[in-house]
């Protein structure tokens, strides 16, 4: 919020100029941020504090502790979360700041369950970690120095009293599994559900003060919060902004209120009234019809377009409120009508009133301690996943709501963002007091984040309908009433009943998965909310041939699916010592929260991989790295595959996907984990292959029975005459055996067609000299001007059965023109799977992972820091397939 302090403000100045009013100074703001002073229950700890920040974060940077991530940390530093904190501050306020009328102390994040105390005077207490708290201090201010003390409880002990005094039944779970190392009662505590340990990061019950504090002090009336949402009216063809002011005012205040977006030539001038009190008023600004709306899209679907909205409120003479605020226009819409074809409904999101495929990833918190969590951090994320040519991230339910520049720069960038509710993989209590602070909370953030265009739906949780449906939690037969009838009072009379009250602009899901309307029919929890005839698919598994598209289900939208790997040597070496460098390790055991995570891996890259046998112990564990991330990026590779070529395609009764968000983009620690991105911002191997994978126009390629067929799939606004051009390499030889073309076909925009259509054996016999173990494909797609989209494989075998493949003995060298550096690859075989790795040293490669068929190679590296050619060329070493044998 700005205020109209002086000649200098604008757009209030012409605002004052257009009333003809002058400004006058309302209000002041004193940031509390900075130094504190941080001490323990009995005083045996003290030392300074970071705010914004937590407990952890300030033992660690006083070297009170080490990395809390190193090793064996997270068991090791437990004892930090069983006890209570004080953070404290001492401060003075100017003789200005203390004349006004009213004086608010405000946190916008405490964390989580604590006192607040002024001057020795309690003015308040909070218990919910994604609230924004303000208390009435005028009266408790002095002159001189201000002490101000906040106690916090520990959010272990106080989950473990919330449970116990719960006694009339269980609600479960009680504790997470044993291989997460976690804590026990974390659904009884609103903080981040996956503090207490989540199947890939540790347990971190954090405390502190993880959003900013200050002094809000202020006469006549406060600004707290504004909100604008675009809607359209199909009936008028208008576009109108719902205006939404949050006003805290010490009496009743008459005035004007102007709305304007100068750009669009649109104004309306409103009288309002205030009432005493914190209130909220509405208006509407209608666009001027004459204007020309530019719309908000998807990355990949067109711009981002915003629009200065200017807030302004007059009251005899003079300015006492002027702001401003971005608008995006766009409209969305959650499709669930029914398919021909098949006895289920549709689901799919139309964006300004185009079909859009969702393409993208899961979003978890970026790190345990959200002060850790910088600007920089969420920027080289955001740019990752739209360098992956992605336009979607579900925000889940089990971390925070993210931090305003998250939203923001996914509204810049064109993320679509499907926000969960924080509740995940658990039932909740709901008594009174309990559903009390979860509506404050869920009005607090729709009112805060609805403004934002990227987020296009609400869901009320994660896994909860699902686990209540299929009985995670083995809740006997007669007890299930109980919980239904807890789980609608919850999600569906509290949390739907507010956002639909607050929020007309968006959908809203009780839960994902879920069958969506079809579970609503069901009384919102359904009999199978797996079923793939409706709404959104979580699936996972492990055991099965990943490269099987028969594996996989053919569903309307898949929210979540993944598979396992590890991160690189660089991101290990930090937070272990030599003794934990093999893959059976404690430390590698340790770090691992998945039942059996390690050996699923290894089990799934051994259907199709060699499992490396260097005789060298360092050398076969980083060989295991390696081999975890090629099965991981070729595992989810096809399943998106699978999803991409299934949207157009209805197959007894089921398809029609619109949606592959797989699980997770990014990691919270040093660990083996589904994320694509491994902590530190470093992109494994499946981050480059999603680049291919989610590429706007893509070939994929399947058999069935001995089928080759080959898919176009288009996410293009307009058709195209395409043809498939089929290569047939044999693994021991750099040139093409043969070359195969289809007809070209029409392929509309937003669709996917077969375009190449042959049996497996006659297309090698065709060839001459090859066989299945012999021979690999490649393909892509061309028009007239050339190829369209990547180069796509087809392995004909599993690798580990191909006969031919050698050794590639690949070379390497550097350059640096002006601030481009370039490493050049010279090969002698056909090498799959080549992968470039530099270290520590901070950035990304235009490509990697990828499959040598030429002997020469050249690929970028984009630095994200100043890197010189002989520091890269130090670092790189080259991996590939047959390296690791």
């Amino acid at each position: 919020m700005t205020l109209c302090e002086n000649f200098n403000c604008v757009p209030g100045f012409l605002l004052c100029l257009l009333f003809g009013v002058l400004p006058r100074v309302y209000s002041e703001t004193l940031s509390l941020n900075g130094k504190w002073s941080l001490s323990n229950s009995n005083g045996s700890v003290s030392l300074p504090a970071e705010v914004p920040g937590c407990v952890h974060s300030a033992l660690q940077k006083q070297a009170y502790i080490q990395d809390p991530y190193f090793r064996f940390n997270d068991v090791s530093y437990r004892w930090i979360a069983f006890d209570n904190w004080n953070y404290t501050t001492t401060f003075t306020v100017s003789t200005q700041l203390r004349s006004k009328q009213k004086v608010l102390l405000v946190f916008d994040g405490v964390d989580t369950i604590a006192s607040i105390w002024l001057n020795g005077i309690g003015v308040g207490e909070t218990d919910n970690m994604f609230q924004r708290y303000a208390f009435s201090v005028r009266d408790v201010l002095k002159d001189g120095d201000n002490v101000l003390k906040v106690s916090f409880l520990s959010p272990v002990l106080y989950a473990s009293d919330q449970r116990r005094a719960h006694s009339a039944y269980r609600v479960p779970p009680d504790c997470p599994p044993d291989v997460q190392h976690g804590e026990c009662h974390v659904n009884f505590i609103r903080k981040a559900q996956s503090s207490f340990s989540w199947d890939w990061g540790p347990s971190f019950p954090t405390m502190g003060l993880w959003r900013g504090v200050r002094l809000e002090a202020f006469d006549v009336l406060q600004l707290v919060l504004l909100s604008s949402v675009p809607l359209y009216s199909v009936s008028s063809s208008q576009w109108r902004v719902h205006v939404e002011l949050h006003v805290d005012a010490l009496q009743t205040t008459n005035g004007t209120i102007s709305l304007s977006v100068p750009e669009l030539e649109s104004e309306q001038i409103f009288q309002m009234q205030f009432l005493r009190g914190r209130t909220k008023k509405s208006f509407d600004l209608h666009i001027n019809t004459s204007s020309e709306v530019k719309l908000w899209w998807p990355n990949g679907h067109g711009e981002q377009p915003s629009y200065l909205l200017t807030v302004g409120v007059f009251q005899d003479g003079f300015t006492i409120l002027n702001t401003e605020t971005k608008v995006y226009f766009r409209t969305v819409e959650l499709v669930q009508e029914p398919v021909v074809g098949s006895p289920g409904l549709s689901f799919y999101f139309r964006i300004n009133g185009k079909t859009i495929f969702l393409k993208g990833s899961n979003w978890i918190p970026a790190h345990s301690f959200q002060d850790r969590v910088t600007p920089d951090v969420l920027r080289n994320l955001l740019q990752s996943a739209v360098d992956a040519n992605m336009n979607a991230l579900r925000v889940w339910g089990g971390g925070v709501y993210e931090h305003d520049l998250f939203y923001s720069l996914c509204d810049e960038m064109g993320i679509m963002v499907w926000q969960d509710f924080m509740f995940a993989c658990a039932m909740y209590p709901t008594d009174e007091d309990f559903l009390q602070t979860v509506r404050e909370e869920v009005l607090h953030q729709v009112q805060r984040l609805k403004s934002h265009p990227s987020i296009i739906i609400w869901s009320g949780n994660n896994e909860n309908e699902a686990a209540l449906a299929t009985n995670w939690f083995d809740i006997p037969e007669s007890e299930k009433p109980t919980y239904l009838t807890d789980y609608v009072k919850l999600y569906v009379d509290n949390i739907r009943g507010i956002v639909q009250e607050e929020d007309q602009s968006r959908p809203f899901l009780v839960s994902s998965p879920t069958n969506g309307f079809e579970s609503e029919q069901e009384g919102f929890v359904a009999k199978n909310p797996y079923d793939a005839h409706y709404g959104d698919t979580h699936f996972y598994t492990y055991t099965e041939d990943c490269l099987d598209w028969r594996t996989f289900p053919r569903t309307r939208f898949a929210s979540e699916y993944g598979y396992q790997s590890w991160p690189s040597f660089s991101t290990l070496q930090p937070v272990s010592i030599e003794e934990d460098w093999s893959y059976n390790s404690p430390f590698f055991e340790h770090r691992q929260h998945h039942d059996r995570g390690n050996q699923q891996m290894l089990l799934q890259a051994s259907l199709h991989f060699n499992l490396p046998n260097a005789t060298n112990p360092h050398r076969r564990f980083t060989d295991t790295l390696y081999i975890t991330q090629v099965m991981q990026a070729q595992c989810v590779k096809a399943q998106t595959e699978f999803y991409r070529r299934s949207r157009s395609e209805i197959l007894e009764g089921k398809g029609g996907t619109m949606g592959a968000l797989y699980w997770q983009l990014n990691d919270v620690w040093q660990a083996p984990s589904w994320s694509s991105i491994e902590f530190g911002g470093k992109w494994k191997m499946l981050h480059y292959f999603a680049q291919s994978f989610f590429s706007a126009l893509l070939p994929v390629s399947f058999e069935d029975e001995g089928m080759l067929f080959i898919y176009a799939v288009s996410d293009l606004s307009h058709d195209l005459k395409l043809s498939a051009v089929v290569s047939v390499y044999d693994w021991s030889a750099l040139d093409p055996v043969c070359t195969r073309r289809s007809d070209s076909l029409l392929i509309p925009g937003g669709s996917a067609a077969a375009i190449f259509k042959q049996r497996v054996d006659p297309l090698l016999g065709g060839c001459g000299r090859c066989s299945r173990l012999t021979c690999l494909l490649t393909f892509h797609l061309e028009d007239s001007s050339g190829q369209r989209g990547p180069t796509n494989h087809h392995f004909l075998s599993s690798p580990k059965d191909a006969q031919g493949l050698q050794r590639p003995n690949i070379t390497a060298s550097v350059q640096e023109d002006k601030s481009l550096l370039t490493v050049t690859l010279h090969s002698s075989a056909v090498a799959p799977f080549v992968w470039l790795d530099v270290g520590n040293i901070p950035g990304r490669f235009s490509s990697n992972g990828f499959l040598m068929l030429s002997a020469n190679t050249t690929v970028s590296f984009n630095t994200w820091r100043p890197t010189s050619a002989a520091e890269l060329s130090k670092a790189l070493t080259i991996t590939s397939l047959a390296d690791v044998y």
